[in-house]
């Protein structure tokens, strides 16, 4: 199949992150582990954090990610921009910078190798949007293509924007609009009918460093990326670590709004269902909350938005901060609370 001809996303069985196990397989999976002894690991799987956290000596420590999928969109190219700058994303939401990446690649023998050259060329061209270089990788035979990131990034050990850091009163900031699962699916499916995959692309292909940085510079004590688990599932793994619960309300919430159209008419990932399954035992909606909007708050995003725990007097400065680097959606969306730890509560209004 040549590449005038390819559709990548109806070749995959599931699209994006949308392909991830969902938590409710995964953390009870991480449970069974043994701990991690060694102290040079600074972040490691106890707290489903992004990324893993490696100290090399008092000033430096490593920031090891990988992240992988099959097609979320149809060309090429933008599926390989959109898989580095998802990988990306986790170093970015440890508060790191990164350094480099290993490209992992599947891909079928039936498929022109001209297609897998426009992938790596997207993911190259983002790459390089970051500062860094794609400087190897592995690749082997596969039913459907895989493409993502093994991706090394640098942090100060002193300076890690964990999960686990958020604090009552802390005002809970996305920089990203949810409803990219939901779209995507719309146009695998050959039901976009509003034409929203192209800001979808736009909006999974825009780098997090510029926002990180601005998060940063606010003073942010928690910090994590809304992908595969949704904006909940996300969420629930800072209010988890951190012990503390939080308050989403849904009015302020960015939403693409065709997002919107396509729940109503039933459309949404296999993956966002599995997140809203999971989240049952964790979320507390108010009662006129419905399930399609529910649906939207577990979305499984791909290259998905920044969620910060920043103290309230620091956000007016934040959200001014993210707008001005193209975030142009960010938004305060609740806030932390002190009682039942690992639980959220969301509102409709505030």
């Amino acid at each position: 199949m040549s590449i005038d001809d390819i559709r990548l996303t109806q070749i995959a069985k599931r699209a994006g992150c949308a392909a991830k196990h969902p938590p409710g397989f995964l953390l009870p999976l991480l449970q069974k582990l043994p701990s991690i002894l060694n102290p040079n690991v600074l972040v490691g799987n106890a707290t489903a954090d992004d990324a893993a956290v490696y100290q090399l000596t008092d000033d430096l420590a490593l920031v090891l990610t990988t992240d992988f999928f099959t097609p979320i969109v149809d060309r090429p190219y933008d599926f390989g921009a959109i898989a580095a700058a998802n990988a990306l994303s986790d170093v970015y939401a440890m508060g790191g910078k990164p350094l480099t990446a290993l490209s992992i690649v599947g891909f079928p023998d039936n498929l022109s190798p001209d297609i897998l050259v426009e992938i790596l060329r997207g993911a190259t061209d983002k790459a390089r949007e970051a500062g860094i270089e794609i400087i190897g990788g592995h690749t082997i035979k596969a039913e459907e293509p895989i493409f993502g990131l093994a991706a090394v990034g640098t942090v100060h050990p002193q300076h890690i924007l964990a999960n686990n850091g958020a604090r009552p009163g802390d005002v809970l900031v996305l920089s990203k609009p949810l409803g990219l699962g939901i779209i995507t699916t719309a146009a695998k499916n050959g039901a976009d009918s509003l034409g929203a995959i192209s800001i979808a692309t736009a909006i999974m292909s825009m780098l997090n460093g510029p926002a990180a940085e601005a998060i940063k510079g606010a003073g942010a004590h928690a910090l994590t990326d809304v992908t595969g688990f949704g904006l909940l599932g996300h969420l629930r793994n800072m209010t988890a670590a951190s012990q503390v619960s939080a308050r989403v309300v849904l009015t302020d919430v960015p939403v693409l709004q065709p997002a919107w159209t396509y729940v109503n008419q039933g459309i949404a990932p296999g993956g966002t269902h599995a997140n809203w399954r999971f989240l049952k035992d964790w979320v507390t909606y108010e009662a006129d909350i419905t399930a399609e909007e529910q649906l939207v708050l577990s979305d499984a995003q791909t290259s998905g938005g920044l969620l910060a725990a920043v103290a309230s007097s620091d956000v007016p400065g934040l959200i001014k901060a993210l707008h001005a680097t193209g975030a142009s959606f960010a938004a305060p969306i609740g806030r932390i609370e002190a009682e039942h730890p690992g639980k959220i509560f969301v509102d409709r209004h505030h």
